[in-house]
């Protein structure tokens, strides 16, 4: 499909390429130690760290799925930014003040100054596993969305070849200079890919034959009985994973996923960690909630207005009797890559794939640095310390280096080990990648909440308690019941209602178990 690409789209690509490169070279400077490397000298503006935050939390799969949303859906998607301006607020008063004080490189070292560092490692190994999956998910379908741009088809090898492409451009980009050139990367790589779906929404609206009230209306009587594409909450008390975007379950498993993701998980926290300060962080963590509502509006208002260029007829006067099937060579598609892949005009098709790219780069970006810190400072760092090896602060800078290169081959794995898993499997893809942290995050809610609010627990607890949650996500799970239930009594569990019932569990598990104190104080009196 290459050929399908004008002058000025490979003009668009040719700007990008040298936009990468001198912004690389400019801003990967030699970090002088592993704070610096990691932590990014505790010097990054406010600002710079929001937008950083922001671009982290979206992906190829906001970049694919947010139109899907819109066309399929309405503005309720929007209405979890409550639960997680509710969550950035918990994180700002609780945790951050106490990352800073203890001054962690990772967020699972609060768990070692309470259990000790098995508990931090178990946390730490409980994240990696978790990232690797969702963040090679991730990845995965932004190689496919390329691999179907560039090569017009998704045989095995062109589907490599582009995840080879995104991961080697990440890990370039990001191996010398740390979280500084990450967090400055993730500015860039977001600037361009919403400009890219501003792009998009301007060439949609221009190619609608109506006002601006007319598709208003439209969108708020869509026809056969349908409810308004304007709604923003729906107070239906649905459990099943119709609901997880309703109020209640924004108030409760939204809150807790933004908990987990703003404060437990390495990959958004360390961004909040490289500020002056506790104050300047959560600002920025705030400041990024507020921001993610304009740009989500953007994302979901492509899908509302491919539902009036595919969907409404009457009004694009095209005498379509039928809505598409959006496909692609008999593989099912979102709505945006069929539009991507058959309508989209010249310049733009490229500004699209860039910012695919620009997208799934601010995820990779994010996770290579992050799991390269928890390998090094929470598994490598107490290892040599075991082995009483005493090296300068520079080698943990060499030893992030190559962890990022460990980071950027298992991602690479693990999105193609997804491309033949997809092909023997029902289960939607974009379905698992946005809810596969689940799997973590509910054990890890309960080992923090078990800190933060109770005196209990020990390490044997906490690994059981991460264990647990686990364990019951993966219960939860429709091709898990179905191998254990009869089928009368299946059921379908939204993963927001999952992560409230793992939590809770995890929480149980934790605080069975005596603090360390009191095992102490046991032996002491036997």
């Amino acid at each position: 499909m290459l050929e399908q690409y004008t002058g000025l789209d490979w003009l668009v690509f040719a700007i990008y390429g040298l936009v990468l490169l001198g912004s690389g070279w400019f801003f990967s400077r030699k970090s002088a130690n592993s704070q610096d490397y990691f932590l990014g000298g505790n010097s990054m503006p406010v600002w710079v760290v929001a937008i950083s935050v922001l671009a982290t939390s979206q992906s190829a799969a906001t970049f694919l799925g947010g139109p899907d949303q819109g066309y399929r859906g309405d503005f309720s998607y929007l209405s979890s930014n409550l639960g997680a301006f509710i969550a950035a607020l918990f994180v700002s008063y609780f945790l951050i003040p106490r990352f800073y004080q203890l001054n962690v490189y990772t967020v699972y070292e609060l768990l070692e100054k309470r259990f000790g560092a098995k508990a931090k490692q178990y946390s730490g190994l409980m994240y990696l596993f978790g990232r690797v999956f969702a963040s090679g998910a991730r990845l995965y379908m932004a190689a496919i969305a390329i691999s179907m741009i560039l090569f017009g088809d998704i045989a095995a090898m062109n589907v490599v070849i582009a995840v080879f492409i995104i991961s080697s451009c990440g890990l370039l980009y990001t191996v010398y200079g740390g979280i500084r050139s990450v967090i400055y990367s993730d500015v860039l790589q977001c600037g361009i890919y919403v400009g890219a779906a501003m792009a998009v929404v301007y060439f949609l609206y221009a190619a609608i034959p109506a006002d601006f009230s007319t598709i208003l209306q439209a969108l708020s009587d869509p026809g056969s009985g349908a409810e308004s594409k304007l709604t923003f909450f729906h107070f239906d008390l649905d459990f099943s994973s119709k609901g997880v975007f309703n109020f209640w379950s924004v108030i409760t498993g939204f809150v807790l996923l933004n908990i987990a993701a703003f404060g437990l998980d390495q990959d958004m926290t360390q961004r909040v960690l490289t500020c002056k300060n506790a104050k300047e962080g959560s600002k920025a963590m705030l400041y990024s909630v507020i921001m993610v509502i304009p740009v989500m509006l953007i994302f979901i208002s492509i899908g509302l207005l491919l539902f009036i260029f595919y969907d409404r007829p009457d009004i694009m006067n095209n005498g379509l009797a039928n809505a598409v099937v959006p496909s692609f060579k008999g593989e099912s598609v979102t709505i945006f890559m069929y539009y991507v892949l058959n309508e989209i005009p010249a310049g733009v098709k490229a500004l699209v794939t860039v910012g695919i790219i620009a997208a799934a780069l601010s995820t990779l970006n994010s996770g290579l640095n992050s799991m390269s810190s928890v390998m090094v400072q929470d598994l490598y760092r107490p290892w040599l310390l075991r082995r009483k090896q005493k090296v300068n602060d520079l080698h943990f800078v060499k030893a992030g280096r190559i962890g990022m290169l460990v980071v950027a081959l298992a991602l690479s794995a693990m999105a193609c080990l997804c491309y033949f898993w997809q092909q023997h499997s029902d289960m939607p893809l974009l379905q698992f990648a946005l809810s596969v942290m689940v799997f973590s995050y509910s054990g890890l809610l309960g080992v923090y909440f078990t800190v933060l609010f109770t005196q209990r627990g020990n390490q044997k607890t906490v690994l059981a308690a991460l264990l647990g949650g686990f364990m019951l996500t993966l219960f939860f799970q429709p091709y898990v019941m179905a191998l254990i239930l009869p089928k009368a009594w299946l059921f379908d569990l939204g993963f927001t209602w999952q992560l409230c019932i793992g939590s809770a569990a995890a929480f149980l598990i934790c605080i069975s178990g005596a603090s360390q104190t009191e095992q102490t104080e046991l032996v002491q009196d036997n």
